[in-house]
């Protein structure tokens, strides 16, 4: 407890020194960001016997209400601060005449969302939706992910109120399923079923917030399913749209092996841009596999006759590439001087 108690002081000596937002956020993953300091010992508790986990669980749970508290409370001052300044710098003349209305434009994301669609059209997919509000069925088990899975921690999705089985879709590979059934239902009555090419694009939910990361972000996922479909497939699809959609051939493309539980053989897909301020350095920038036997039984198809590949990338951080933005949260703030700058 004592040394609870000084990680409570600490914790709030940093939030106090903080000077701006980003500063407080970077002070808040400290303690409560996923390796957080709060956030180790509570991920310990699974190591002690229940009495003393009881016991430490209480401590805790009570040392991050007060850390919580403790953000909060320099967020709001923080707030007041900043609207302070701003009102003292921003003084109105109402004697001015009116301003007229400035034309309007698309908002970057969605203009990268526009060009995701267009370039992916350009070779036979066409877009799918589905609901953003979506069942556990669909978010999870249909895509071969288990009850234990972390993913499906609090911690890391929104789930609704009084209804366990109902929560913010994490990703858009739901629509992936549920676009399999429909063309299965579609095609019953054929001997065969023609190839599906589908984009989803879309928003999604997760419980994050930093410069790179936020609570409601966007998703561009694709799926290519038919008689035949390879690893080699996916790869020239994906390296054609990177250098299409960043406008240059002067870009190198690798495929690293990982894990998705939905995908197998799975790989995280990096990009280095050969020339420009990222030159060199190797970024990532989606993930994509085989779909995985299991989801494609999910979704209806014969694993034993079709196969397909999927992939999974963020609209989000392409508009960061394309555009030189470094903090993901300047797209969802609603700042017009900044958002002007895209019209």
């Amino acid at each position: 407890m004592e040394h609870l108690d000084q990680l409570v002081q600490q914790a709030a000596a940093d939030f106090a020194a903080a000077a701006d937002s980003a500063q407080l956020e970077q002070a808040k993953a400290r303690y409560l960001g996923k390796s957080g300091s709060l956030t180790e010992r509570l991920k310990s508790l699974g190591k002690l016997d229940p009495d003393a986990r009881r016991e430490a669980g209480a401590a805790i749970n009570a040392a991050k209400t007060a850390i919580e508290a403790a953000l909060e409370a320099r967020r709001n001052a923080l707030r007041e601060a900043a609207l302070l300044a701003q009102l003292a710098a921003e003084a109105l003349d109402v004697t001015l005449p009116g301003r007229g209305a400035a034309p309007g434009g698309l908002h970057p994301v969605s203009r990268t969302l526009e060009r995701i669609e267009q370039l992916f059209g350009s070779i036979g997919f066409i877009v799918a939706d589905g609901p953003e509000i979506e069942t556990d069925w669909h978010n999870f088990t249909a895509l071969n992910t288990p009850e234990n899975h972390p993913a499906r921690s609090m911690h890391d999705t929104f789930y609704l109120e009084g209804q366990d089985e109902v929560l913010l879709r994490t990703h858009t590979s739901p629509v992936q399923i549920r676009a399999m059934q429909a063309h299965v239902e579609r095609y019953k009555d054929h001997d065969t079923m023609p190839e599906l090419r589908v984009i989803a694009p879309g928003r999604v939910f997760r419980v994050d917030s930093d410069a790179t990361h936020s609570p409601m972000f966007h998703q561009a996922e694709g799926l290519w399913v038919g008689e035949n479909v390879s690893f080699a497939d996916l790869k020239g699809v994906i390296a054609d749209f990177l250098r299409k959609f960043f406008e240059t051939d002067d870009l190198q493309v690798r495929f690293r092996p990982s894990f998705f539980p939905f995908t197998e053989p799975s790989a995280e897909i990096d990009v280095a841009f050969m020339s420009g301020a990222l030159e060199g350095r190797w970024l990532e920038i989606a993930g994509c596999g085989m779909v995985h036997p299991n989801v494609l039984r999910f979704g209806g198809i014969d694993p034993e006759r079709y196969t397909g590949f999927a992939f999974g990338m963020g609209p989000d951080r392409l508009t960061m590439l394309r555009y030189g933005v470094n903090d993901l949260r300047l797209f969802f703030e609603g700042d017009l001087r900044f958002l002007s700058q895209f019209r």
